[in-house]
């Protein structure tokens, strides 16, 4: 037998592979309580990894004069933790961190599978909202035809007869709830142009991080809890293994060492049991599922619930119209296609006033009227109240689409935007492992019964 192997068989030999070292309280105690530790430790692990995950809401943390561009030159995974890239070092939840590109995944995993945006706008009932502008916006009839008028042709406007003032504010009334569902009309019409659902919910996600927090703890609150609790099972029973190990060969690095792979394992398993496995599986005769699909059905309401509250309403919809990137081809179109309808609203003294009046300020007096028109009946989109009645028809639309989305689809829909950072969490359990371990060493030593 070579040397080597003699020496090997010697040493093995000499290990209390029976635990007959074991022989003093204090020896027990240092043996059985890895086990604890491990677990506690797993415990916390998943605890303080779900306050990273989540807060803090904004980067807190100093900004370091040039470490902006010397972090592009970090490895990039280095560059991936929270305030690196804006040159800070701190930390912001990476959850928030990741707003915008949650909002991104959001849409292209789910929201565009949920409905294009003229089903939305559907869902948000065209002749209701007509009705609600018609009825805001009547009473105002009378000060917005005197004040176009004043503004457009004031003379003619000043000469003219109180009886026929009149007149004219009475046809612009009658012909006003034509005029109004001539524009949800073609709204809807062109919707799909005039709203960009992926830029709309990137940039609400983007300023309101805490929006997204709130998509992730309302819809898996019970798996997060799940996953702090499984942290301890996991730690306990890696710890069963690890104590047999450190009494076993009593090297002063391995409770460190092996608590770095209790941390990591303990992360690991604990987001694999949450999201994995997608579909229905047996192993070793026990059915697994991922905790979070378990409960679909359940998570679409409540995500449905939030979106069309926060997300997809009326109101957001309506600012998008006016002040996002198509805003101006929005106040364009309709008061083109506002055109035709006021000159119907004129009737038969269309031709007269354009006569009396001649053609240039006829036409002043129309893009007048259309500008006006286009203001107020947008105005009513940014309708709190009003918004708030008509999202429970989205809500309806969100959590039937999302019920039917392909599992693989609907955990994507909520891990793919932290997918690649999960990697810190593990990491932040291997380190918190290792600490472990060395506090363990301090308190009750090397492996008893030595």
């Amino acid at each position: 037998m070579s040397p080597t192997l003699e020496h090997l068989k010697h040493y093995l030999g000499n290990v209390d592979w029976n635990l007959s070292n074991l022989d003093t309280v204090g020896d027990w105690l240092g043996f059985l309580s890895i086990p604890v530790f491990t677990g506690v430790i797993g415990w916390l692990i998943n605890w303080t990894g779900l306050i990273m995950l989540f807060y803090p809401i904004r980067f807190h943390g100093v900004r370091i004069k040039g470490m902006a561009e010397l972090a592009r030159l970090l490895p990039r995974k280095i560059q991936e933790i929270p305030g690196i890239l804006q040159g800070g070092v701190g930390w912001q939840g990476i959850v928030p961190a990741r707003a915008a590109k949650m909002g991104s995944i959001a849409v292209d995993k789910a929201i565009a599978k949920l409905g294009t945006p003229a089903e939305f706008y559907q869902q948000l009932e065209p002749d209701r909202i007509a009705e609600h502008i018609v009825t805001l916006f009547e009473p105002e009839i009378p000060a917005v035809v005197d004040d176009v008028m004043r503004r457009t042709n004031p003379a003619a406007w000043r000469d003219l007869p109180v009886p026929a003032k009149r007149a004219v504010v009475a046809r612009v009334q009658a012909q006003l709830p034509g005029v109004v569902h001539s524009i949800t009309d073609e709204i809807g019409t062109h919707i799909d142009q005039l709203l960009d659902p992926k830029i709309m919910v990137i940039e609400h996600f983007r300023a309101h991080p805490d929006l997204v927090v709130k998509v992730f703890k309302d819809i898996g609150q019970t798996e997060l809890n799940t996953m702090v609790n499984i942290g301890f099972v996991f730690g306990f029973l890696f710890g069963i293994p690890v104590a047999f190990i450190d009494h076993w060969f009593q090297e002063w690095y391995l409770l460190p060492i092996l608590g770095i792979g209790v941390g990591w394992l303990t992360n690991l398993l604990g987001m694999w049991l949450i999201f994995e496995p997608v579909e229905p599986t047996r192993y070793f005769g026990i059915r697994f599922h991922g905790l979070f699909l378990r409960r679909q059905d359940e998570a679409a309401e409540v995500y449905a619930q939030i979106i069309a509250d926060d997300v997809i309403t009326l109101e957001r919809i309506g600012d998008f119209l006016v002040d996002g990137p198509s805003g101006d081809r929005t106040r364009q179109m309709l008061m083109t296609a506002l055109g035709p309808a006021i000159d119907k609203a004129a009737g038969l003294a269309r031709g007269a006033a354009r006569i009396a009046l001649g053609p240039r300020s006829y036409e002043a007096i129309k893009t007048g009227f259309a500008t006006e028109a286009v203001d107020r009946t947008l105005t009513p989109f940014r309708d709190e109240e009003f918004s708030r009645q008509q999202s429970d028809r989205i809500r309806v639309l969100i959590a039937q689409r999302t019920k039917e989305l392909p599992p693989r689809d609907f955990v994507e829909m909520m891990r793919s935007a932290i997918k690649e950072d999960e990697w810190m969490l593990y990491a932040h359990g291997a380190i918190m492992g290792a600490v472990g371990g060395f506090i363990h060493l301090s308190i009750f030593g090397l492996g008893g019964g030595r």
